[in-house]
């Protein structure tokens, strides 16, 4: 409780940062008036057409990525079992890519697209995991394979599309909550509070499938029915987070294995994950603007920090013979 309550607080005090912080750092009270709807010239465009859909966009997709990336890992029992490594985002950035690069299409369609090819991603990988009986190494074999396929269409679509397209398209794929609209956020804030608190009350099933399959079947829990509530709750937040603000790189990856060092072994850590989520996304957005003379995307400062962690990551595993 302790550190879920610091998590949050760190939260609330990124959330105002991105509120006071831009172009021109507005006092307090000119943030508050400008967010109670009095119109301020200047401060009232600034904070609720660009500030404010900006964090809500980073808080909703972290706290989506960091939940639904420590759900796979626990259940999966393996800290590479994330959406990232096993192909789910990669599904939806093929289809915003092609939307982009061929259809030429923009806004509600590649967001309609995504969603739609991280469920048919996560579909097909499932189903060729199962075969007999369901194998985690074999479904992140498998999501590694899918993954590796779809980059490699994303890279052909980039080489065969438009050269006008390119820049929106790379834009979209390094994750960023640049041009985050009001507009464009109920779909995911819902998907967020609906399936959110699922993974939360099912935290205890989720405690016993890390034992094993065949341990938390014989703890009482039908594995079947509660691996598929997980997995559709988990998926369901990865891809509205990715047709918004596009695959920001490693926070899925992250969170669960920093909230598990933060919040000890034994305990339900969903909460604590996503918070973690969050707070990397809108940290790494904030050092994106303005820790450097150029301003980088969010995917670009957390890809700086999870590919290091994957290597160490692998290393590990390696030494222990996983």
């Amino acid at each position: 409780m302790l550190v879920t309550g610091l998590l949050a607080a760190l939260s609330c005090v990124l959330c105002c940062a991105m509120l006071l912080l831009g172009n021109t750092v507005y006092p307090v009270r000119e943030v508050i008036r400008a967010l109670s709807g009095e119109p301020l010239p200047g401060v009232s465009f600034a904070v609720n057409t660009i500030r404010l859909p900006r964090m809500l966009a980073g808080f909703f997709a972290g706290f989506a990525f960091g939940v639904a990336g420590n759900t796979f890992q626990t259940m999966l029992r393996n800290p590479l079992a994330n959406p990232n490594v096993i192909g789910i985002t990669t599904g939806s950035s093929a289809a915003a890519v092609f939307c982009i690069t061929i259809l030429h299409a923009s806004g509600a369609v590649i967001s309609v697209a995504s969603v739609i090819a991280g469920f048919a991603a996560v579909a097909f990988i499932y189903f060729l995991s199962r075969g007999k009986s369901f194998s985690v190494g074999r479904l992140i074999l498998i999501g590694i394979g899918m993954q590796a396929m779809l980059d490699a269409v994303i890279s052909y679509l980039l080489l065969i599309g438009a050269q006008q397209d390119i820049p929106a398209a790379l834009r979209w794929l390094s994750g960023s909550l640049n041009g985050s609209q009001m507009h464009e956020l109920p779909p995911l804030v819902v998907t967020v509070l609906i399936f959110a608190p699922t993974v939360i009350l099912l935290g205890k099933p989720l405690s016993l499938l890390e034992l094993g399959e065949h341990s938390a079947a014989t703890l009482g829990v039908n594995t079947d029915k509660t691996r598929m509530a997980l997995i559709l709750s988990s998926v369901c937040m990865i891809a509205l987070a990715t047709a918004t603000t596009g695959p920001i790189a490693f926070v899925s990856f992250l969170s669960g294995p920093i909230a598990k060092r933060l919040v000890g072994a034994g305990f339900p850590n969903a909460i604590p994950a996503g918070l973690v989520g969050v707070n990397l996304v809108l940290a790494a957005d904030l050092v994106g603007q303005f820790a450097f003379e150029v301003r980088f995307p969010v995917g670009v400062i957390t890809g700086l920090l999870g590919a290091p962690y994957l290597i160490y990551l692998l290393i590990r595993m390696n030494r222990r013979g996983e």
